[in-house]
C-alpha cells in the first residue's frame, strides 16, 4: 500500500525510499554501497553552486556519479540566481534530478544566505527556484525544512511557491533550522505541506527503521520517504523498510558475516575512489557499522591510527572473529 514506484517529472523511481543527501556522507561509495539494497533514488552531497560556477576541482569530484546505479540526485546550495541557475544547467549534463538545498542547517552555509537562511526571505527563494527550473534540463526537486524557527513556520507556503514555478517534487524536512536534528519531527506540518500541493512530497525526519517509516507515511500521507541518519551504519535499512510495508514482517538484522562482507567492500570502493587517504574517512562509517557491537568503543579506539588498507582489513576481520 504504502510502498510503490514514483513519477518525479519524466523519472520514473523504482520505489519511494530514498537516500537523503548528507554532506561528508553519501560520497560515491555510499550511494553504491545502499544503492544494493534498493533505495528508489540516493542523492549527492551537497555541492556549492558557487564553486561549480568558478570549476572547483574538489566541488567536481563530488558530481561524479560515472558506474552508478541509476536515478540519482545532485544536489546544490546557494542563494545567488545567476550561480544557481549555471550549477543547474552544469549538472544537468549528468544527473537525473536537480535538488535545491533550502534545508541545511550548518553556521558556515546559512552565513552566507544559504541553506536554511532562505526561509527567512521567500521572495529570493522563489527567484532561485525559478533560475535553477529555467536552466535544468531534467526534473528539479527542493529539499527545505518546515521554517527557520517557530516565529518563520513557512513549510506550506514554501510548497505552494515550489508547485507554482514548476517545481516537479518537494522533500520537507518536520524541523526547524533552530531545532537541528534535537526533538522530534513535526509530522503534522508534513501532513499539511502534503494536502497543500498537487506535486509529490517526500517525508524526512525521525526515519530510521520500519516502524518509524510506516508512522511516516500512515500519519502524513506522503508519496515517499527520505532515509537520512537512519542509513549511517546501516545501509540495510532500504531494504529492511521495503519488506516491511510489504508484508507487514520484519526481515531479522544482517548476521556479522554480512555485516563484515559489506564493510570490506564499502572499503574497497572508497580506496578505489580516492586511494588510501580515504582510510580516515571512513572510520566514521567503521564506527556507525560496529556501533552497539561487543567491545566496540575499544575495537573504534584500536583503527584510529591506522592509515593503510591492509592493515584496517586485519583488524576488522580480527575484531569480528571475537564476536
Amino acid at each position: 500500500m504504502f510502498l510503490h514506484s514514483l513519477k518525479i517529472g519524466n523519472v520514473e523511481l523504482e520505489n519511494n525510499l530514498i537516500l537523503a543527501p548528507m554532506a561528508g556522507v553519501t560520497n560515491q561509495p555510499f550511494r553504491m554501497i545502499c544503492k544494493e539494497f534498493g533505495p528508489g533514488m540516493v542523492c549527492t552531497e551537497m555541492a556549492s553552486a558557487r564553486a561549480i560556477f568558478h570549476d572547483d576541482k574538489k566541488t567536481n569530484r563530488l558530481l561524479n556519479i560515472e558506474g552508478e546505479k541509476r536515478p540519482i540526485s545532485i544536489q546544490i546550495f546557494g542563494s545567488d540566481e545567476e550561480t544557481m541557475g549555471y550549477a543547474a544547467s552544469y549538472a544537468s549534463q549528468f544527473a537525473d534530478i536537480i535538488d535545491i538545498n533550502m534545508g541545511c542547517p550548518a553556521p558556515k552555509v546559512v552565513k552566507n544566505g544559504d541553506g536554511s537562511k532562505l526561509l527567512l526571505d521567500l521572495e529570493q527563494a522563489e527567484k532561485v527556484m525559478k533560475a535553477v527550473v529555467k536552466n535544468a534540463k531534467v526534473p528539479v526537486t527542493l529539499k527545505y525544512r518546515k521554517g527557520w524557527d517557530t516565529n518563520h513556520l513557512v513549510a506550506v507556503e514554501v510548497a505552494e511557491i515550489a508547485e507554482r514555478v514548476g517545481i516537479s517534487a518537494i522533500t520537507i524536512h518536520g524541523r526547524t533550522r533552530t531545532e537541528f536534528y534535537s526533538g522530534k519531527a513535526d509530522l503534522e506540518i508534513i501532513k499539511k505541506v502534503k494536502q497543500a500541493v498537487h506535486i509529490p512530497v517526500i517525508g524526512n525526519g525521525d526515519v530510521v527503521d520500519e516502524q518509524s517509516a510506516y508512522r511516516m507515511f500512515q500519519e502524513t500521507g506522503v508519496d515517499g520517504i527520505m532515509i537520512g541518519r537512519g542509513s549511517f551504519g546501516n545501509p540495510w535499512i532500504f531494504q529492511k523498510i521495503a519488506y516491511f510495508l510489504t508484508t507487514g514482517d520484519k526481515l531479522p538484522e544482517p548476521l556479522k558475516d554480512e555485516k563484515l562482507k559489506v564493510m570490506k567492500h564499502h572499503i574497497a570502493l572508497a580506496v578505489k575512489e580516492k586511494g588510501e587517504i580515504a582510510i580516515k574517512e571512513l572510520r566514521k562509517h567503521i564506527a556507525w557499522y560496529t556501533k552497539n557491537l561487543k567491545n566496540s568503543s575499544e575495537f573504534r579506539n584500536s583503527i584510529n591510527q591506522i592509515e593503510t588498507e591492509p592493515e584496517l582489513i586485519t583488524k576488522i576481520e580480527e575484531y569480528f572473529e571475537t564476536l
